[in-house]
């Protein structure tokens, strides 16, 4: 991303350096760099990727002891609780003072985002004109911060995106580009606990801080609570796991906030502490789960109301077991799922996407590549700019299942091989590979997507392999003994 408009962004993605996704026609198993004049695309012109091995059952019938649990529920919340004490990109919001001074609210907002100082066009490749940006810019009414302030707490009622400055309007690097939206940094979701810091001058946006990231949102999807019942949202029991990719509330004529409410993979509800023969919203619960949800009232303050979650509807009691099989089945449900730049397009990126895959298994990821690649807390395999080659196709070599692969602004999650090749499930908007003779091929896949790993290039010339920075292995515990 432009440094201009925001730093850091969630991804830095391959729009950073103009980076494609190649995957050259080369012999795989034998990880050839040059491309192999014998082998065609298919077809979809997908290299290396029939049918079967779109289906999860492909994967799974050659993922090794696929049922074996790499992390137990007590070491898991273990690491989750060091994340939050360890890693700096990350928010505890339990931890933060009962008052929030000038200095630290003006410093979530700056570090969020600087005026931007390039030309931006608008999603009809319209320029925008710099009277609009300065006021999107002073919209974020800095001079009103005051010296201290309360610190207050919300709550997400609804998916919300989460933006670099305080308005909805779509801008992009260049006229015709509209998928990458240099405002769009992450999401919110119901339930999601924030602090509310800041708002804008026009009253319509807040600046929050959740657990994972900073930035502003539309004040209506936040409902502002006490401290403590915000907090204590995330812990109440019994309670369910949204396990599919994204399901929907019931249909309520009686609560529409919460009727077809989206909840994302890896979002937890309480349940409500209703009778199980009592009507909800018109409906009897008995096949569904009813669940209690956040919603704000008129006032913008917190309340709760039921909603029913069909039982058809992919959740579970607890977060699913951290097994290869669960990390598979779980990837393969957003396969062919939209690419959404900082969840856009209510999608997903690629960060946001293996993130929300091990949320569903209980463990917690800092949101942006640049984090997750380099956490204190993940097991992890680091590579300096000049590692051998030697070095690196070894560490490829002894990938297991469910291990995250990181090149500049990108993450790919390996999920098996074929004949000795590796391949990945990843979120990309790239997609390139050289064609039999030698030509640079645009693939558009532009979504979730099943791919060979090898031989990764940049571009015509230049080899991916050697631009991994670091491969983590999200399943391996905490050591004995640490926090």
């Amino acid at each position: 991303m432009n440094p201009t408009l925001a730093s850091p962004h969630p991804m830095l993605h391959l729009h950073r350096l103009a980076l494609t996704l190649a995957l050259s026609l080369c012999t795989l198993p034998g990880f050839s760099r040059t491309p192999s004049p014998a082998l065609a695309p298919p077809a979809s012109g997908v290299i290396g990727v029939q049918e079967a091995q779109l289906a999860v059952g492909f994967w799974l019938a050659r993922a090794p002891q696929p049922d074996h649990v790499l992390a137990t529920p007590a070491q898991i919340a273990a690491r989750n609780v060091q994340l939050l004490h360890d890693d700096a990109s990350m928010h505890d919001l339990a931890t933060l003072p009962a008052t929030l001074s000038r200095a630290q609210v003006e410093g979530w907002i700056t570090t969020l985002a600087t005026s931007p100082s390039k030309p931006l066009w608008d999603d009809t490749g319209t320029p925008v004109p710099t009277a609009t940006v300065e006021a999107i810019v002073a919209n974020r009414a800095m001079a009103t911060i005051p010296s201290h302030q309360p610190t207050r707490f919300g709550m997400a009622v609804q998916r919300t995106a989460l933006r670099a400055f305080p308005s909805a309007l779509r801008v992009f690097s260049r006229a015709g580009e509209t998928d990458i939206d240099r405002f769009q940094e992450s999401a919110l979701f119901p339930g999601d606990a924030v602090v509310i810091a800041h708002t804008s001058a026009d009253g319509q946006w807040l600046f929050v801080v959740s657990a994972r990231y900073a930035a502003w949102v539309m004040a209506t999807a936040i409902a502002e609570g006490p401290r403590d019942t915000v907090l204590g949202y995330a812990l109440r029991t019994p309670f369910r796991i949204i396990t599919g990719a994204k399901p929907r509330t019931v249909f309520t004529r009686e609560q529409p906030a919460l009727s077809e409410l989206q909840l994302d993979m890896g979002v937890r509800v309480p349940l409500a502490a209703l009778p199980p023969d009592q009507a909800v919203n018109g409906q009897h619960p008995y096949t569904a789960w009813t669940l209690d949800l956040p919603i704000r009232d008129a006032a913008g303050k917190l309340a709760f109301a039921p909603a029913l979650l069909p039982k058809t509807a992919d959740s579970s009691a607890a977060a699913l077991p951290l097994t290869r099989a669960n990390i598979l089945r779980q990837a393969f449900k957003f396969l062919g799922e939209r690419y959404g730049w900082g969840h856009s397009y209510n999608g997903r990126d690629c960060s946001g996407f293996v993130s929300d895959v091990y949320r569903s298994m209980g463990v917690q990821m800092p949101r942006n590549t640049s984090a997750q690649a380099v956490s204190r807390v993940f097991s992890r395999t680091h590579f300096e700019a000049d590692s051998s080659r030697a070095t690196r196709m070894a560490a490829i070599k002894a990938l297991h299942v469910g291990d995250l692969i990181y090149i500049p602004g990108h993450v790919m999650l390996y999920i098996g091989n074929i004949d000795g090749a590796p391949y990945v499930i990843h979120d990309t908007n790239g997609g390139s590979y050289l064609d039999r003779d030698g030509t640079l091929h645009s693939m558009h896949l532009n979504g979730v997507s099943v791919t060979p790993l090898l031989p990764l290039r940049f571009d015509k010339d230049n080899d991916y392999v050697d631009r991994i920075t670091n491969i983590v292995r999200v399943a391996t515990p905490l050591s004995k003994g640490r926090p």
